[in-house]
């Protein structure tokens, strides 16, 4: 009786649908969006709103994190993060955006610097606290627009007491965009941006007004630092060792560099040689580095002076958004309330823009490991997931801006040294001591300051840790899931090799599957005598060797080159290089098959050894159980049985 195939589900089929806005060329989706085609893309400056989004965000949060982890020294200790940014962190992705063009960023040139397995591992942990970054900018901007709905003062007796439950609204939110589809929305980035500066400039310039126009208030504030640290110099050292707490100000340079793609450019740009793109990626770092260092100093400046302490404090009216208390102190209700909806505006804008770099940062690296399951490359399930674990973290961290803070600062901080230390590498490898000296400094710097915030805030790597192992345990199970696939993307044969394969077509295709060793005349003749003896052959049938030289076993998808050979004016023998021997064996007579009509065979010899062991060994190394892995290659690559090439073991 025949059956009916029932079609998948309208649910399943929408949850699973491929393509979507976030795939599509052209669809700006984030930081690690797809990039334009070339000679294409927007002013640098439109690009930079996209970024500033998440950067210049930070100011809805960060001169309250600075107040209360500096008190009275919030200002020096700015200027110690704004020397850092210009000169620390500033140089360094000046030169990833000119080693990096095409917005892979700091995790891709290390990438580059490592092979094999610990290359992977080491781009995995990196993975880790980039997602540690771009999930706590999602709940930690959730929060603080939060905080900023909850202490306006025509809402705040409506809405006081359910910070949690606006946090998750908002998130849920974010993930209902994304659930929908999310389009190009450089014109929003734009108009949020330039709304909010402006807005934030009228706030320091009428701060500034009233700490001038008020004497007692810059003495009151110097007197008050010179009874609590003495002198000048104990006050460096103080803001020195409180810095670490005030590194989400340096947050943003991995995303500018990962919207290069974005960059208009030169028209004599190419995707090989993106002179003006880099150029102009340049002066997007540097001018929202001096954006953001002159607001961080005069907001700093103007919060300590003009607000009490207390009210920096969890409870406190100020507490994750200063700068509006400030606006509605200053500047009457309907100016603060303005201010707010620009400040929750961005703040959840900049949530978008950090889900679509989790959504995009992602499958730039594991599908090439092989690492992914199959529906991971949908959006809509990966958005639900990252939905999920942002409902746990807002909750864990019980929606406050405050608790937040380490987490997003390791994040922001492993991936800066990241940057630090390839940039050093690079310049090191180019010959140029200045620059390597430079950049090893700064490396340092970064480095001190990471350790330093992890042992104070031990949150951020606690949380970058739980992705870390996630992330590491997905990719084992996806890559042991996927061991069988048909990882060869094309198989290119030279002349020789296409000789030896029409020669054979005229009659049966038999290949012998040998492990080169010396490779003199003796070992192929064993091997034939071998073969035949354990499949009872006569002596006339004709072989060709296949050897497969493994390279680099980490690697997931490979492009196979045949190059065909005659050694000691007999052997035939086709040598291929590849990260797994059965899965181009399995290529190789798919190949064979397509391109003469004809089934192939191919004989092994078993493996000696324990079969679990030789798994793991073509697991981890891309050899050892051969025979029945590439068997089984083959029957999931050809289902039809009548088709499939022919694998004996004698």
């Amino acid at each position: 009786m025949a059956t009916t195939e029932h079609p998948p589900s309208r649910l399943r089929g929408w949850m699973l649908q491929g393509l979507s806005d976030m795939g599509k060329r052209g669809g700006l989706t984030g930081p690690h969006a797809e990039p334009e085609p070339p000679h294409r893309g927007q002013r640098w400056w439109r690009v930079m709103c996209l970024t500033g989004v998440d950067y210049f965000s930070t100011l809805g949060y960060q001169p309250g994190i600075a107040a209360l982890a500096a008190g009275l020294l919030s200002p020096l200790a700015t200027i110690v993060l704004i020397v850092v940014t210009l000169a620390g962190a500033l140089p360094v992705y000046r030169r990833v955006a000119q080693e990096s063009p095409h917005g892979q960023g700091s995790i891709a040139m290390l990438e580059r610097l490592l092979s094999f397995w610990k290359g992977k591992l080491f781009v995995l942990t990196l993975l880790g606290f980039a997602a540690t970054d771009f999930l706590i900018t999602i709940t930690l901007s959730a929060a603080d627009a939060s905080t900023h709905l909850v202490e306006n003062p025509h809402l705040t007796s409506t809405l006081g007491g359910h910070q949690m439950l606006i946090t998750l609204i908002l998130v849920a939110l974010l993930g209902a965009v994304f659930l929908k589809g999310f389009l190009e929305a450089m014109g929003v980035a734009v108009a949020l941006v330039g709304v909010y500066l402006v807005l934030n400039v009228v706030v320091v310039i009428t701060g500034l007004w009233h700490v001038l126009t008020a004497e007692h208030v810059v003495t009151d504030w110097t007197d008050a630092l010179t009874v609590q640290h003495g002198n000048v110099f104990v006050m460096i050292g103080v803001a020195l060792i409180v810095f670490p707490k005030l590194a989400l100000g340096l947050s943003g340079f991995e995303t500018g560099v990962a919207v290069m793609p974005h960059v208009q450019g030169d028209d004599g740009d190419t995707e090989e040689r993106p002179a003006g793109r880099i150029r102009d990626t340049k002066k997007l770092l540097t001018t929202a580095a001096v954006i953001m260092s002159c607001f961080l100093i005069t907001t700093s400046f103007i919060t300590t002076l003009l607000i009490p302490a207390a009210e920096f404090k969890p409870g406190g009216q100020a507490n994750g958004r200063a700068l509006a208390f400030l606006a509605h102190e200053y500047l009457g209700s309907a100016f603060g309330t303005v201010y707010d909806v620009s400040t929750i505006a961005i703040l959840w804008f900049a949530g978008a823009s950090a889900m679509a770099g989790l959504l995009n940062l992602m499958p730039r690296y594991l599908p090439r490991y092989g690492m992914a399951p199959h529906w991971a490359r949908a959006v809509r399930p990966m958005v639900i997931v990252f939905i999920l674990i942002a409902f746990l973290v807002t909750w864990l961290f019980d929606a406050n801006v405050d608790k937040q803070g380490g987490a997003y600062a390791t994040g922001v901080l492993v991936l800066i040294s990241s940057a630090a230390i390839a940039v050093t590498i690079a310049a090191r490898k180019a010959g140029q001591r200045g620059w390597t000296i430079g950049f090893g400094v700064i490396s340092a710097v970064f480095l001190y300051t990471t350790v330093a915030n992890v042992i104070e805030r031990p949150d951020g790597v606690k949380i970058g840790a739980c992705f870390i192992a996630g992330i590491m345990l997905v990719s084992l199970l996806s890559r042991l899931a996927r061991s069988f696939e048909l990882r060869v993307t094309s198989v290119a044969m030279d002349p020789m090799a296409e000789r030896f394969v029409r020669d054979m077509a005229s009659r049966k295709i038999r290949f012998i599957a040998n492990e080169p060793d010396n490779r003199d005349r003796a070992e192929y003749r064993d091997k034939i005598e071998q073969i035949r003896t354990d499949n009872d052959m006569p002596e006339q049938e004709d072989f060709v060797f296949v050897e497969v030289t493994v390279a680099d076993p980490s690697e997931f998808e490979t492009c196979l080159t045949v190059r065909g050979e005659v050694l000691h004016n007999r052997y035939r023998v086709l040598a291929v290089e590849s990260s797994s021997i059965p899965n181009a064996l399995a290529a190789l007579l798919l190949h064979v098959r397509d391109l003469t009509g004809r089934t192939p065979h191919i004989f092994f010899e078993w493996t000696e050894g324990n079969p679990f062991a030789n798994f793991l060994r073509f697991f981890l190394f891309g050899q050892g159980e051969v025979a029945p892995v590439t068997r089984e290659v083959l029957r999931e690559a050809e289902p039809d049985r009548a088709r499939r090439p022919r694998v004996h073991t004698g």
